[in-house]
């Protein structure tokens, strides 16, 4: 008689960055699927995010930020500097 021990797969664990803009601090939200016959499941609202690089000149050097498409929009207008700046105020960038 051979006995057969169950079948566990070993997942590797990966780091999932959080879905949240660092520069507006916009995240995840829930909501509703609402069907024709007014059902209603759960579902999420993902926000419109980039992994974009930008140069800043006063550190003379480069920084990586994960930014929703607001946020693109509002360092276009404001520029980085400022928008770093009010980021670390509000505490979306360490």
């Amino acid at each position: 008689m051979t006995f057969f021990a169950p079948a566990f797969r070993i997942r590797k664990t990966q780091n999932k960055m959080s879905r949240v803009c660092q520069i507006t601090g916009k995240s995840v939200m829930v909501g509703n699927n609402v069907s024709h016959s007014n059902r209603k499941t759960k579902r999420k609202f993902l926000p419109n995010l980039l992994v974009k690089k930008f140069y800043v000149p006063e550190t003379d050097s480069y920084i990586t930020l994960k930014i929703s498409a607001a946020a693109l929009r509002t360092i276009n207008k404001k520029g980085i500097s400022a928008c770093l700046k009010e980021a670390r105020a509000k505490g979306y960038l360490k």
